[in-house]
């Protein structure tokens, strides 16, 4: 058996230089941290330091080098040589740069446990004594069970980091543990049930429902204030982004109140159906929270819809559990009809589904996918039932109880480790791979200082998103909403008789008043001006010309009387008395 196992961050520092677990379980010191690590560029001038670790060890992280050192002893010119030096020198010093910036910031890998190929081994048959044998010392420790038998049932609530650890239990116990280091921050015990426990925005204060009322605690267990609209609260959930604590009655009434004003933003009526339990679960990628109800729908709510913004018929009874992964893309539902299905919230369709051996009473999902479902004294794990193309045949990994009564269980963030409340108490147990290995110090810092932790409180508050943010789909926040059909119409036709309006207006003003078509362009140039007064003279003679040809409005005259006409003509233009001979001249007016 092969164990591929990340022993977490919840150990020493970071910066520290303790030893680190190796893939096969050995021991091996990690090197010194940098004084400079490399998150900007690097300077102008290599510093003498790392110009003699390059000559001394070109070779020092070959892996982010850009290629072969060039020689430049083989060039003439000394202006050219050294700036080549320079150029390689600084090369030497980002390569050594960002092999320090990976062994730190990349520290480890995500883990596993394999069995052996070609053998009859199962992982699911490693029992969680065996597998402490083969984890190294300080991961073996994470493996333990706290009998609380006499308080139980349990339910559990790990903080954002992953460090802290709040148990309730139903018979008046609330405590905050240090988990990692075996601390017990503080102990209530609140005299009455207890039904649910959260951490808030920070592992400095905790919320609890109990019988009556939600009551918050701060980190030395004292009680600081009193929720008294969350009467009969069942089941609790907040969410960090908007500091909503939100909180579901047996009675299906679901209510939302932000944590830093103490206003009550919205209580929803979510009918879950008689002798229904109550199940709630938060999507942490939206926002969005799911209810289940005793006719198998699974509803989504948000705080400014009064009803659900999503249904999803899940199974053919009562919903007893849900969990959604950490991407938003896939929830899991567990019922009494004994089915545990996967489905795509994006687009709303199963993906797979599997056959329990009882029904489930609680499950949960690790940030590496991985499956959790418990019922009676197993708590199975697997792994592969999110990627939705090959059906798992076997679970990964299976935990057995010390304890009856499974009320709750979670997975411990930026660890391998799994945790599960039941009626005995408390038990811890190794999941190898279950856990994200890098975590993101801006986002949980399990080594945060008390001024780290004042300001990453002050930080939050500052990006505190509002109430009526939540949607489905985050992404379409910063994209214009439509407008309804009945506002598009009314635009749509403002908007014509506007452009009607404004075609009359130039249809006046272009002498066309009637409202007849308005003039092309190019129809009023000086040349087709021309051509059209040459074209109305022309027709204006052809009247005159076409009567004269054909006579048209004259008595006829014959020939005989034309050339009398014309004799007569002559004999007057000659005067009385002139030669003959001249004659001729007079006629033609000289």
């Amino acid at each position: 058996m092969h164990v591929r196992y990340w022993g977490g961050g919840q150990g020493p520092h970071p910066r520290s230089s303790s030893p680190h677990a190796c893939s096969d379980g050995s021991l091996t010191p990690l090197p010194p941290l940098p004084s400079r690590l490399p998150l900007s560029r690097p300077s102008r001038r290599p510093s003498s330091k790392a110009r003699s670790a390059a000559r001394a060890d070109p070779t020092a992280a070959p892996t982010f080098t850009r290629g072969p050192a060039l020689a430049t002893k083989a060039i003439v010119d000394k202006k050219l040589r050294g700036r080549m030096r320079h150029s390689e020198a600084l090369a030497a010093e980002a390569a050594a740069a960002a092999s320090a910036a990976h062994t730190w910031l990349l520290p480890s890998a995500p883990g596993g446990l394999e069995a052996e190929p070609g053998t009859l081994e199962r992982t699911y048959k490693v029992s969680q004594a065996e597998l402490g044998t083969l984890a190294e010392a300080g991961a073996a420790r994470k493996a333990f069970d706290l009998p609380l038998a006499d308080l139980g049932p349990y339910s559990l609530d790990y903080s954002r980091s992953g460090r802290f650890l709040l148990l309730g239990g139903a018979r008046g116990h609330l405590a905050v543990l240090d988990w990692a280091r075996a601390a017990r921050t503080c102990e209530v015990f609140p005299r009455e049930r207890v039904r649910d426990a959260v951490f808030l925005h920070s592992e400095a204060f905790f919320a609890a429902a109990q019988e009556r009322h939600v009551y918050i605690y701060d980190k030395r267990g004292v009680e600081v204030h009193a929720a008294r609209d969350h009467g009969g609260a069942a089941r609790l959930a907040f969410l960090p982004h908007h500091f909503l604590l939100a909180s579901l009655a047996d009675g299906g009434i679901l209510r939302y109140q932000d944590t830093t004003t103490g206003e009550v933003v919205a209580t929803h009526r979510t009918r879950p159906g008689g002798g229904a339990k109550a199940v709630l679960a938060r999507n942490p990628w939206n926002g969005v929270l799911a209810t289940g109800a005793a006719n198998g729908t699974v509803s989504l709510w948000t705080p400014n819809s009064n009803v659900p913004v999503a249904k999803l018929l899940t199974h053919q009874g009562p919903v007893r559990c849900i969990s959604v992964d950490a991407g938003g893309r896939h929830m899991v539902t567990a019922g009494a009809d004994g089915q545990v299905r996967v489905w795509d919230v994006r687009a709303f369709r199963p993906l797979s589904s599997y056959f329990a051996r009882a029904p489930a009473a609680a499950l949960d999902i690790s940030q590496r996918g991985l499956v959790a479902v418990g019922a009676g004294r197993t708590v199975s794990v697997w792994a592969g039932m999110l990627d939705g193309h090959a059906k798992a045949q076997a679970p990964y990994m299976r935990v057995e109880l010390p304890a009856p009564g499974l009320r709750d269980l979670a997975f411990c963030p930026f660890d391998d480790a799994l945790g599960v409340g039941h009626a005995g108490g408390f038990t811890s147990a190794l999941i190898p791979g279950s856990g994200e290995p890098n975590l993101d110090s801006w986002v949980a810092d399990p080594y945060a200082s008390r001024r780290s932790r004042r300001e990453g409180e002050v930080r939050s508050l500052l990006d505190k998103l509002a109430a009526d943010s939540i949607v489905l789909d985050p992404t379409r926040m910063g994209a214009v909403a439509r407008a309804p059909k009945a506002v598009r119409e009314e635009v749509a036709a403002a908007s014509k008789a506007a452009a009607d309006a404004a075609a009359a207006a130039r249809a006046r003003a272009l002498g066309a008043a009637d409202g007849g078509p308005a003039r092309m362009k190019g129809k009023n140039r000086p040349t087709r001006r021309q051509k059209k007064k040459q074209f109305v003279i022309i027709e204006e003679k052809k009247a005159g010309l076409r009567a004269r040809l054909t006579g048209e409005g004259q008595p006829r005259v014959s020939a005989e009387e034309r050339a009398e006409r014309r004799e007569a003509a002559a004999a007057e233009a000659v005067p009385a008395g002139a030669p003959k001979a001249l004659a001729r001249f007079y006629r033609r007016g000289l």
